[in-house]
């Protein structure tokens, strides 16, 4: 069956509803999201209202969990920062204890899914090399993992010898193998690439596919700087950055 895996929304309700459209065409099985429904963007309820009743499983992101006032903000650059004490005031009493209630790790159709990195979920670590996915897919069992964070989709393949890295944009996965899969960010991707990004995940054919998709890139600036959060984090929408 088909699955949609999806994460780093960031408040983006242009970039969201776009991926929801391609989501009623496709009609996966199921909807699952990586956490990071809220931060940067200017729609922190909206996309959990829109998300919520679509998601099988989701686990916790770390701007939501900045947003709930759950760690420093020190370990956030400053645009970040202003972006999380923005969306935590912003939170509806709804909103809050939903992502309160997110687990940081689950396994999902024999999948382990995680925000960051499966070794150390609260951590909130970049998985960005081969030596670092090589790391990780040593602290988990299943043969799929799939991780957000980075906002840079790819996937990284160990073939009982080696780890590889891959951009392509289907992968079949190889019996024997084990994945650690990076599905890419709805709402802020930063692959030079300004389109939404999702992965689709087919458990009987066993692959993988990215998907972009344009959005109203613009109307998501307009409302981030009319909600009087850091202009870098509209202007960095259109580049993909």
């Amino acid at each position: 069956m088909l699955h949609a895996v999806i994460s780093d929304i960031h408040g983006n309700l242009e970039a969201l509803e776009a991926v929801l459209a391609d989501l009623d065409r496709r009609r996966p099985a199921s909807v699952v999201c990586l956490g990071d429904f809220v931060g940067y963007g200017a729609c922190p309820n909206e996309c959990i209202e829109r998300l919520r009743p679509r998601i099988e499983v989701a686990v916790l992101g770390n701007h939501d969990v900045a947003a709930c006032g759950g760690m420093a903000l020190g370990q956030f650059n400053s645009d970040a920062a202003s972006a999380a004490r923005w969306t935590g005031v912003q939170l509806t009493p709804t909103s809050r204890s939903y992502l309160e209630g997110l687990p940081y790790s689950v396994v999902w159709r024999e999948a382990l899914l995680v925000h960051a990195s499966p070794s150390a979920p609260r951590e909130w670590n970049y998985v960005m090399s081969t030596a670092d996915a090589g790391e990780e897919m040593g602290t988990y069992g299943e043969a799929l993992c799939f991780i957000g964070h980075s906002h840079y989709p790819g996937a990284f393949d160990h073939d009982g010898r080696r780890v590889r890295y891959t951009r392509i944009a289907e992968l079949p996965l190889e019996p024997g193998h084990r994945y650690l899969v990076n599905v890419g960010s709805v709402g802020q991707p930063r692959d030079g690439d300004p389109r939404a990004g999702y992965l689709l995940y087919d458990d009987d054919a066993r692959s993988l596919r990215h998907v972009r998709l344009e959005y109203d890139v613009a109307a998501a600036m307009g409302r981030i700087r009319a909600a009087g959060l850091p202009a870098f984090l509209a202007d960095r929408l259109q580049w993909g950055e």
